[in-house]
């Protein structure tokens, strides 16, 4: 069994998924766009007269990384690639794929090159690969012998190597709007080849709006949601399926955050906290601080990450006050400033020494609240009030 899938020739030589997807593929399979004027998001790229879009259009694209946010349309895209170039189509995967596959596929390829054939070489999750098998690829990309794709969620800049990153071109794809992902989820409840348009469903605007809202720029998790709502639809005497704000609520329970703990997104999060307590936004300083322990940080991190705000970003505020408290109380919380700035934050990982035993909700109460009494007593010297009060 080959763990290289191959997109069967179409007329013209052209690479082409099968027309009609098998009944037990998800919706977000089925409804992948089979052209460019289908594919919806992604302006920057892929409007008429972007270069992007002009390369695919007259067949000659170069190799490319492909970077952005889950369900945005990296794989989408690098299938319409195949579809509308000349070249054959391979797809790796980085989970199962390991260096002896790679030099046996690379071998095939260099063979059609020089018999005037390409070949696409498609690689989903490149972040994935080690140094090593990713160093395999680079001779065949340098001399011309595959077109290189690469998907990744990560900064390539961080988990692709250098020589590669070299000889590609990284396009950036954004997470798409709610709007867009709303759109698509009319277009898939009216699409009776593709989507669920050969059953009578009915879902208001706001419904979609709700579900795209959900998703957070992932197409792919919107789908997901609409066809499990679809499934647990109720016919009515009409024969019609309705997916009410009710049902939804039963399905979607809550929303899942986009974060990883040691990548991109914890960074652009910590970074987001930080230029929030910096400019004195408290509602966008416990939105940024909320979501982080929401999505599973570490809240002994955050508490560090506290002791630092404390440092960097309110005592050289005001390098006057350095060693001294002012012991007004401001909202129901203690103003300090300076040294005592830092030992009052740091008291916050005292707080949150329980965090294990009384729970995550203990712990977010914890740092977004500041109760009456000594600063020892405060679980957020959040550098928020602090910062608002100097």
């Amino acid at each position: 069994m080959s763990l290289f899938n191959k997109i069967p020739l179409g007329p013209g030589g052209n690479s082409l998924e099968p027309d009609v997807p098998a009944a037990h593929q998800p919706l977000a399979e089925r409804m992948r766009p089979r052209t460019l004027d289908e594919f919806i998001g992604q302006e920057k790229l892929l409007v008429p007269g972007k270069p992007l879009r002009t390369q695919i259009e007259n067949d000659d694209i170069g190799s490319m990384l492909l970077w952005g946010p889950p369900g945005c349309g990296k794989t989408t895209l690098a299938r319409l690639i195949a579809r509308l170039t000349r070249s054959e189509f391979v797809s790796f995967s980085a989970v199962l794929a390991g260096i002896k596959e790679i030099k046996e596929v690379m071998a095939v390829a260099e063979r059609k090159s020089r018999s005037g054939h390409r070949t696409i070489v498609f690689v989903d999750e490149v972040h994935r690969f080690n140094k090593a098998q990713q160093d395999a690829f680079l001779p065949y990309v340098e001399a011309g012998h595959i077109t290189f794709i690469g998907a990744t969620t990560e900064n390539p800049s961080f988990e692709v190597i250098s020589p590669l990153l070299s000889r590609t071109k990284v396009y950036i794809l954004a997470a798409l709007p709610t709007p867009l992902i709303a759109e698509l989820l009319r277009r898939a409840l009216l699409d009776k080849e593709h989507g669920l348009g050969n059953e009578k469903f009915e879902a208001s605007d706001d419904v979609l709006m709700r579900i795209a809202s959900f998703a957070n720029g992932d197409a792919r998790a919107a789908y997901n949601t609409l066809e499990l709502a679809a499934r647990s639809a109720i016919r009515d005497r009409n024969g019609v399926l309705s997916i009410t704000p009710l049902l939804l609520e039963d399905i979607l329970q809550r929303k899942l955050l986009r974060y990883d703990k040691s990548g991109e997104e914890h960074f652009n999060l910590i970074s987001a906290l930080h230029k929030s307590v910096r400019n004195s936004d408290p509602d966008a300083a416990l939105y940024w601080l909320t979501r982080m322990l929401e999505s599973g940080e570490d809240a002994l991190y955050l508490a560090r990450r506290l002791v630092r705000m404390a440092s960097e970003d309110i005592g050289l505020a005001e390098p006057g006050r350095a060693g001294r408290a002012s012991g007004a109380r401001a909202g129901g919380g203690v103003l300090v400033a300076g040294a005592e700035v830092q030992r009052a934050v740091y008291s916050a990982g005292r707080s949150y020494g329980g965090c294990s035993e009384d729970g995550s909700g203990s712990c977010a109460a914890a740092f977004a609240k500041c109760g009456h009494g000594t600063y020892e007593k405060c679980g957020l010297w959040s550098g928020v009030q602090i910062r608002a009060q100097l």
